[in-house]
């Protein structure tokens, strides 16, 4: 049953919707692969199914969470995007998780993109930071793309982690951040274009 009270928002190529029991599978398929090791996985399968319960259930108690991301077109899944505060995490956090078959599109940046102008415009937010495991560059290189950069001094989860701050609102707004950002997009929105390289969520 979907849930009505999460908000829906939609992109050139995406809609973020609120995660629904149909998206299990995809869900605990990532967290019982390599591809969570940075996030705390691999799970089994309870670990999965509570996790997940979280998911939807932090909407409830914070207000706001994390989204999953949907192919405007073929209505395929790619993974999730948004915010993230359980209890302990001393501040809100942007975060995303891309299903592992479906990395290097651009996924992760189009719809954190959008997660965080919601949160900013929306919801008030006056900034938010992505806590990242030092040893996923994949994710530090997202992060600095969303233009974070790393505070030394901000409090982490448990002190594995390291702390990337995001640019402020008004910081973000109408800036070179802004722009690359979106010039980044309309690439992976254009069917022609193939990224060399590393690849990038």
């Amino acid at each position: 049953m979907p849930h009505t009270d999460i908000p829906v928002l939609q992109t050139r190529r995406l809609v973020l919707r609120g995660p629904e029991p149909e998206d299990y599978p995809d869900f605990r398929a990532t967290f019982a692969s390599y591809r969570s090791r940075f996030m705390g996985g691999p799970l089994n399968k309870y670990e999965t199914w509570i996790l997940y319960a979280a998911e939807i259930g932090h909407w409830l108690i914070r207000g706001f969470g994390m989204w999953v991301i949907r192919d405007k077109a073929t209505d395929e899944t790619y993974g999730m995007a948004g915010g993230w505060q359980p209890a302990g995490w001393p501040e809100r956090e942007i975060a995303w998780i891309i299903w592992p078959d479906k990395a290097g599109r651009g996924f992760a940046l189009e719809a954190t993109n959008e997660a965080r102008r919601y949160f900013y415009e929306e919801q008030g937010w006056d900034g938010a930071v992505s806590y990242i495991d030092p040893k996923n560059l994949d994710s530090i290189r997202l992060a600095e793309r969303l233009g974070a950069v790393r505070d030394p001094d901000a409090a982490t989860i448990d002190g594995s982690d390291v702390v990337y701050r995001h640019p402020a609102p008004g910081r973000l707004r109408n800036s070179q951040i802004s722009d690359g950002i979106a010039l980044e997009i309309s690439h992976y929105s254009d069917p022609l274009f193939k990224p060399k390289g590393f690849p990038l969520d």
